[in-house]
């Protein structure tokens, strides 16, 4: 169900002990592309996470996006609000370009010594120069020719900013009633779907290197475990059994760059992944993700994986709406070199827009079966359309109008495709 307007002031009118789950991406606040509403502060909300926490159902979890620059304000927030801070979910990617000012340039246009540009690149080597080096000083060239003046020469090489590489995710649980069992017996929440959201083994050999299930248990006290039983001990769950692997806080987008940064421990090696044209995060056949998979059990292979939201996947079931223009975004001109921050028209405008399968494991992991998740920030629609392929009802809450055509588009199409399970 889609709730047009303020989400402070919907959240305000939803009954107590509603929803089972809130999924969201919240505004980093970083006024990113000059949108308003990533600049309101309402992400830092302690009023908007008390509404959260109230129609949420005890032992219901929210899973919340944070920006790696205002994440703490963010989880602060959540857990001022009377959310127990459960974990932390790390996604990893590569793609992203370092949006970091050239000292050495900045400084030879100050001085008004003007850098000439080098030949017109292809799109392919933009592109790269792009992702190696950043943005030029003046916004958009990414190759210039030397330093025209001698504290520009001093400065060559440095910058502000390092590569984005990273989201971090908020894991946070609204307090139970009782325990843990009284509270999954009462109202279905509590507990993380954890068979559901294993990882799959990536051949028969790392299947059964997979340690057999198992439980111990270790008498820590209450103050340094989780959940601990009347007896006070804890119960460990050996994470790994031929249904897959335990998951884990850390998700990854498969690319070379990631996967090295995993190395193996055992036999084999890591195997760069390789996308190919029908390797968008759909989800819909069973797999992750297409493409070649990783070595063994020792390298990124035990974590879930997921690329960023391809073209095709952002404007599925958009065919009908018209194209508009995506302010601060950048395209190349027919010689190959960039254009500036003009962009090709799109269907779907929304500048943030989540991978389907990332959103489809998130909701799975703390959702029950026919349970409702709530996202309060739709935006483009994602958790809505993870939650129906998933077989879960929904709400969400969207105040700008522009993206409501296209949640509405990407809904209709998701409730026309084939529900097969991750």
């Amino acid at each position: 169900m889609l709730l047009k307007g303020n989400c402070l002031e919907l959240l305000a009118e939803m009954p107590d002990n509603s929803v089972d789950s809130i999924v969201t991406d919240p505004p980093y606040e970083l006024g990113f592309m000059g949108k308003s509403w990533d600049n309101s502060g309402i992400a830092y909300s302690v009023e908007l996470w008390s509404q959260a926490l109230r129609v949420l159902k005890p032992g219901g979890h929210l899973l919340a996006f944070g920006g790696s620059r205002t994440y703490h304000r963010l989880a602060s927030a959540v857990e001022d609000a009377g959310f127990e801070i459960r974990d932390q979910i790390m996604w990893l990617y590569g793609s992203g370009f370092p949006k970091s000012l050239d000292v050495s340039k900045a400084i030879d246009k100050a001085a008004g010594a003007e850098r000439p540009r080098e030949a017109p690149q292809s799109r392919k080597e933009a592109s790269i120069a792009i992702a190696k080096n950043g943005f030029g000083a003046d916004g958009w060239s990414p190759q210039t020719k030397d330093a025209q003046t001698k504290d520009a020469q001093t400065w060559q090489g440095w910058g502000t900013a390092l590569k984005p590489a990273h989201e971090p995710i908020v894991v946070a649980r609204k307090p139970l009633i009782g325990t843990v069992v009284t509270n999954v017996l009462t109202y279905g929440t509590g507990a993380l779907n954890i068979d559901a959201s294993r990882v799959a083994h990536q051949s028969e050999a790392d299947r059964a290197s997979a340690t057999p299930q198992g439980k111990v248990t270790s008498n820590l006290s209450a103050g340094a475990a989780p959940d601990v039983d009347n007896a006070g001990r804890v119960e460990v769950s050996r994470p790994d059994t031929s249904l897959g692997r335990w998951p884990a806080n850390v998700i990854h987008d498969g690319s070379e760059e990631v996967l090295e940064g995993f190395p193996s421990v055992k036999t084999g090696s890591i195997k760069p992944h390789q996308q190919n044209s029908e390797s968008d995060s759909f989800g819909l056949k069973g797999k992750f993700i297409t493409g070649s998979h990783l070595g063994d059990s020792g390298s990124a292979a035990r974590f879930f994986y997921c690329a960023k939201a391809s073209k095709s996947e952002r404007n599925a079931g958009l065919g009908e709406l018209p194209k508009q223009e995506q302010h601060g975004s950048y395209k190349f001109r027919t010689d190959g070199s960039l254009d500036g921050k003009e962009t090709e028209p799109k269907a779907n405008i929304h500048p943030t827009v989540k991978p389907i399968a990332l959103m489809r494991y998130l909701v799975k992991l703390v959702t029950p079966p026919n349970g409702t998740v709530l996202d309060p920030f739709l935006g483009s629609g994602t958790t809505a359309v993870a939650a129906i392929l998933e077989g879960f009802n929904w709400m969400g809450c969207e105040m700008t109008e522009d993206y409501c055509p296209i949640i509405e588009a990407r809904v209709t199409w998701a409730e026309a495709q084939p529900k097969t399970l991750l």
